[in-house]
């Protein structure tokens, strides 16, 4: 297997464009990811990256071997999958990503209970509110929230998720309530807003008489944690726009309101996304089974809960 772990450690290189980030990826060091780069250039007897104190970039040899090398590792999965599923044995591991607020609530706290029916399955899960690449990140499922553009992914609608603008009493108290989402501009209310690189909702879209319109708002904290904004807004420091789910107990409670209530937000949604060769691997069909069941529950329960 050392020849496959070098391609696959040359196809990962190639993809980040990093021997470091490939190193982490890959869970060895950079100077185990260098040497075996070089063992694999010394076997092909061409140079496969330029290297420099500053850059490394692909020769022409490099682009064209990345090509080829691609192919055979998807071969190699494909017939691993194969094999697993006959045997009915999946394992292997299974790297997966969601945003902080679903992977803490509905993906971390079932691990373990996965884990138990399958130990021969592994997961690495990363969180993050950022935008994910799930091709140059080589994930084989992300968890994503929010209403999908065209996608060269495979797409699966786990749930729809109705979302809420709600706020502290406190801060009711201290500005008024604002009945709908012009309020929200023309009295310039402090609005507790997800922003990071990359993110393209710099507007809130709510629904009106007229259809969904798109609001300018601002306000003097954002974050790219949609959990630090929940917290803020606890805190009495401005009104948050969150799925329903992520802030149920507290709108039970009474620790939020809702707010603008006359102007709700768009529902949002919540899917799966993974490369279509990856579908056919055993063991990330029932990570992503097992895991949409658990989510689709727990929304509905959320939702109940806040009705009744």
């Amino acid at each position: 297997m050392s020849y496959v772990n070098n391609i696959r450690m040359f196809v990962r290189v190639f993809e980040l464009g990093s021997m470091s980030a490939a190193a982490r990826d890959q869970r060895t060091s950079p100077a185990v990811a260098s040497a075996r780069i070089s063992e694999l250039e010394k076997h092909l007897g061409v140079r496969l990256f330029s290297r420099t104190t500053r850059s490394l970039q692909p020769t022409e040899n490099g682009r064209i071997f990345y090509e080829g090398a691609r192919k055979v590792l998807e071969a190699i999965d494909d017939a691993e999958a194969a094999v697993m599923d006959v045997t009915q044995n999946p394992r292997g591991t299974i790297f997966v990503a969601a945003p902080l607020g679903v992977g803490r609530r509905f993906i971390a706290p079932h691990v373990p209970a996965f884990k138990d029916l399958y130990p021969q399955i592994d997961v690495r899960l990363r969180l993050s509110d950022r935008v994910i690449d799930v091709t140059a990140e080589g994930l084989d499922v992300a968890f994503h929230l929010g209403v999908l553009e065209d996608s060269t992914l495979k797409v699966r609608l786990i749930a729809d998720c109705p979302r809420v603008l709600c706020a502290a009493p406190a801060y009711i108290a201290r500005r008024g309530m604002p009945a709908d989402g012009a309020a929200l501009v023309l009295d310039k209310h402090d609005c507790l807003n997800l922003r990071f690189p990359g993110a393209k909702e710099f507007q809130w879209t709510l629904q009106t008489a007229e259809g969904p319109r798109r609001f300018e708002i601002g306000g003097p904290f954002e974050s790219d944690d949609g959990d630090v904004l929940t917290g803020w807004a606890l805190d009495g420091r401005g009104i948050v726009m969150k799925p329903i789910f992520e802030v149920a107990q507290h709108l039970r409670s009474g620790a939020l309101m809702p707010v603008a209530v006359a102007t709700p937000p768009v529902p949002t949604q919540l899917s799966s996304l993974s490369q279509h060769r990856r579908l056919k691997d055993p063991k990330v069909k029932l990570f992503t089974d097992f895991m949409s069941g658990h989510i689709r529950d727990a929304i509905r329960r959320a939702g109940e809960d806040v009705a009744g």
